[in-house]
């Protein structure tokens, strides 16, 4: 009954917020009777009436609002994985062999980050179109045909991390 967030605690603090404002809305009536708003309706005018009614609702939706929207404090640890072996160094000889330049070696590494190839170009300061060419001479000197076995090629030759 809860749904995906909470469950008991979550509908305990749902109910909380349910009572309180039921709470809060009968006060205010309450505070109504006491005033007799019969009487004041009638001896002030409506608009004044309906202003006094009108700001005390706000100054309640603002507080219950500022209440629950108040931003909480969130920790988010990030996992680094560092291998036994000490940091990654690709293998410069191996890339020489291959063929594979600076530039395309750049276009692999963002690659493997995952970025598109508009965002490599941007990221770059190159055409879409150039990015396109540098992943094809890449991909033919890696004898791969995808961005996905180019990354895993590129793993397994020790090009990348």
């Amino acid at each position: 009954m809860g749904g995906p967030r909470g469950g008991a605690a979550l509908d305990s603090a749902r109910l909380k917020r349910i009572l309180l404002v039921s709470a809060g809305g009968g006060l205010l009536i309450a505070a109504l009777q006491l005033v007799e708003y019969q009487h004041f309706v009638r001896a002030v005018p409506g608009e004044v009436y309906g202003g006094v009614i009108a700001l005390i609702f706000t100054g309640v939706g603002a507080a219950v609002g500022l209440k629950w929207t108040r931003s909480r404090e969130r920790v988010v640890v990030h996992e680094v994985r560092v291998p036994a072996d000490g940091p990654f160094v690709p293998d410069a000889a191996r890339r020489e062999a291959l063929g594979i330049t600076a530039r395309e070696q750049e276009v692999l590494d963002l690659i493997a980050e995952g970025l598109s190839n508009r965002e490599i170009g941007e990221r770059l300061f190159v055409s879409e179109n150039t990015v396109k060419t540098h992943s094809a001479r890449l991909f033919g000197k890696l004898g791969v045909d995808r961005r996905v076995r180019a990354v895993q090629e590129a793993r397994r030759l020790r090009l990348i991390p």
